[in-house]
């Protein structure tokens, strides 16, 4: 009968140690995300930023999260909470060149040759908190009044991170988004 426990035990233990080498391993999800570290590097860029452009603003706002809210025009209502549902409008850019890479205002579209006929270009909305949009967005809508013009400088944990999935934005990249806060419900 120990025998047979051992006997099993040992098969177990060869079978992760298979399995684990595998790899076709659905497991290894392969290197892991440097939040810290790229965190790091995105505030000493964006402090260089911050140092040397000219950038008209009532007072800015540095979260503890590292993304930089520089309040433009002070909103008159109230702050959001998880739940309202915001409606804005924005153009977004790459902090490292300027390049617009987004915006849901049309005229900014076609100016910067970003224009897609088939878009709508209307007021963005979306739910606070309900991870519809990067979580830069979340973060910074928390700490302005509705009403609000800003400017969000959103670290790139805290934006698309090492996705290469938009040919406009390289992995990594620090993003500005220039945000017009038309109200929410």
């Amino acid at each position: 009968m120990n025998l047979q426990r051992v006997s099993i035990f040992f098969f177990l233990v060869l079978s992760i140690a298979f399995v684990s080498c595998d790899a076709q391993n659905p497991f290894d999800r392969g290197p892991v995300y440097d939040v810290a570290g790229n965190l790091e590097r995105d505030s000493l860029l964006i402090a260089d930023y911050l140092d040397t452009a000219d950038i008209d603003s009532l007072y800015r706002i540095h979260d503890p999260s590292g993304v930089v809210i520089i309040v433009q025009e002070e909103g008159t209502a109230s702050r959001p909470n998880g739940g309202n549902v915001i409606y804005t409008n924005y153009t977004g850019s790459l902090m490292s060149d300027g390049s617009v890479f987004d915006t849901n205002i049309e005229n900014v579209a076609r100016d910067n040759n970003i224009y897609v006929e088939t878009r709508n270009y209307n007021i963005f909305s979306f739910q606070l908190g309900s991870g519809n949009v990067i979580q830069g967005w979340d973060i910074a809508f928390r700490r302005l009044r509705s009403g609000a013009k800003a400017k969000l400088i959103i670290p790139s944990p805290y934006g698309y991170r090492d996705s290469e999935t938009n040919d406009k934005i390289p992995a990594n990249s620090i993003l500005i988004f220039d945000v017009e806060f038309k109200g929410m419900d």
